[in-house]
């Protein structure tokens, strides 16, 4: 099918013209060789005209006596006359003595001589078919400059028959040039439909393969070209496809062990608290305690799986006033202080006395900089450092959360703020909260950059533009929208 539906294309589109312009270049081609053999006959006999009219006046200068009888000599020993035929006409119109010896009647038709009547220096071309023969023949006449007794005109008549035969040949090779041009052609365009009809069909039967959920064939790579690219280009995204699939397997198996986790604390304390007496109220409180942290970490995780699903179907709002940014930072920090203090990770934060306020939603900043300070913690062990600094430069107030963490791989680090991506398995975490995040700061048209060595840290720089001073309305954004709502 596609096949014949490229072809046909081809065929209107490419061979037509081709076919056209052959044809345009063959008969013109042909009607100059034309042309040029017929104004070479004419030329060929006006020239021998011209000496005939110049042997008539050396004659006539010569004082001949009989000038009649010396034209009719003239006439007899044509030494041309393997050539063409000399004739000499009267007074009448009628043919009086030819080179060829052959007699004609006086009826016969001469169309160049009766168009001598019409020229102004007696000279008369004409093409025509012989009476009788139906040969085809070129006839010039010339009326004598001097007066010759019977004789007024001299006509010169060649035979067109071998020219047009000669003429005929040459079309006749253009044509077949033409031929095999078109044969060429078409045998190379068969070739080259072929190089692309090839690859289309392969292209459509793997991608068919994609659509039933077969992502292990690949397109074989025939060509550099732009089919070549497409290969390439269809390859990659079966690649890609192929990680985000398997991203989003680890991500399921990551959220449901993070899941179990807490669930599985949450309902192990709760079946020992309902054996414990009254009495003993410290462990009462221990288990309490237990329950409300991991209760607070299954909230934070599904908030952070619905942020993803809100970004993904382009329903997450953000609710932008003028806050202050070191606020809702500060409050970030405390909040890990403690964590950081029980897990032995030594937590600096260096702010700085003020900064410009920033024009955004201060709930979703904060959770970046929660989410952000906890990977710091999380992929940090006993000893290391966690640092936050502050500062405003070039118009963005930028946030440094550097810590000495396990650090992150050089081929992992390009990965790291997409969904579903881990780095590290063996710690804790969705591995949507950084992706979340990216957004977050995008759509407070900030940048999130993450550099990272691996087992000697990472640092997440966070750069929030300032808030521009004619900007004082509260605004809402649902990402999607063409045009904030206000």
């Amino acid at each position: 099918m596609a096949y014949r539906s490229i072809t046909k294309r081809w065929i209107i589109n490419s061979l037509g013209v081709i076919l056209l312009v052959l044809v345009v270049v063959t008969l013109t081609a042909s009607l100059m060789i034309h042309n040029y053999y017929y104004t070479s006959m004419e030329r060929e006999l006006k020239l021998r005209a011209d000496y005939g009219d110049s042997q008539v006046q050396d004659m006539s200068a010569a004082g001949k006596a009989n000038l009649n009888a010396e034209i009719r000599n003239l006439v007899e020993a044509f030494e041309d006359k393997d050539k063409m035929e000399m004739m000499a006409v009267d007074h009448n119109g009628n043919i009086i003595v030819t080179s060829s010896g052959f007699s004609y009647f006086s009826s016969y038709d001469m169309p160049d001589y009766a168009a001598t009547k019409e020229d102004p220096v007696g000279r008369g071309t004409r093409v025509y078919k012989l009476e009788g023969t139906n040969e085809k023949v070129m006839a010039m006449t010339v009326v004598l400059p001097v007066f010759s007794g019977d004789v007024s005109a001299v006509r010169y008549v060649i035979s067109l028959e071998n020219v047009d035969r000669t003429i005929l040949t040459v079309i006749l090779i253009l044509c077949g040039v033409m031929v095999l041009i078109l044969a060429l052609i078409l045998v190379t365009s068969s070739y080259f439909i072929r190089s692309i009809v090839i690859p289309v069909q392969e292209v459509g039967t793997v991608a068919r393969g994609f659509a039933t959920g077969d992502m292990s064939a690949r397109i074989l790579k025939r060509s550099d070209d732009e089919i070549g690219e497409l290969c390439d280009i269809i390859n990659y995204m079966a690649d890609e496809i192929q990680n985000s699939e398997k991203m989003k397997n680890e991500f399921i198996s990551s959220v449901s062990h993070e899941l179990r986790t807490p669930l599985t604390a949450i309902k192990g304390w709760g079946e020992t608290l309902m054996t414990m007496g009254p009495d003993d109220r410290q462990m009462v409180q221990r288990g309490m305690h237990v329950i409300l942290n991991e209760t607070e970490r299954l909230s934070n995780m599904v908030e952070e799986l619905l942020d993803f699903s809100r970004i993904q179907n382009g329903r997450f709002t953000l609710v932008k006033t003028r806050i202050d940014i070191l606020a809702e930072l500060g409050d970030a920090v405390l909040m890990y202080t403690e964590r950081a203090r029980r897990d032995a990770i030594h937590f600096e934060y260096s702010e700085p006395e003020n900064v410009s306020y920033v024009f955004g939603d201060k709930n979703r900043l904060k959770q970046v900089f929660i989410n952000v300070i906890d990977n710091a913690l999380k992929y940090s062990d006993r000893g290391d450092t966690v640092r936050v600094s502050v500062k405003e430069e070039d118009g963005f107030i930028e946030i440094r959360v550097q810590d000495t963490g396990c650090g992150i791989a050089a081929e992992d680090l390009p990965k790291v703020k997409e969904k579903f991506y881990k780095a590290n398995s063996t710690r804790r975490g969705s591995g949507i909260g950084l992706a979340v995040a990216n957004e977050i700061v995008q759509l407070h048209d900030g940048t999130l950059t993450v550099e990272s060595e691996l087992d000697v840290g990472t640092t997440v720089i966070i750069r929030i533009p300032v808030m521009a001073k004619d900007t004082e309305r509260p605004t809402q954004i649902t990402t999607g929208e063409s045009e904030p709502n206000q």
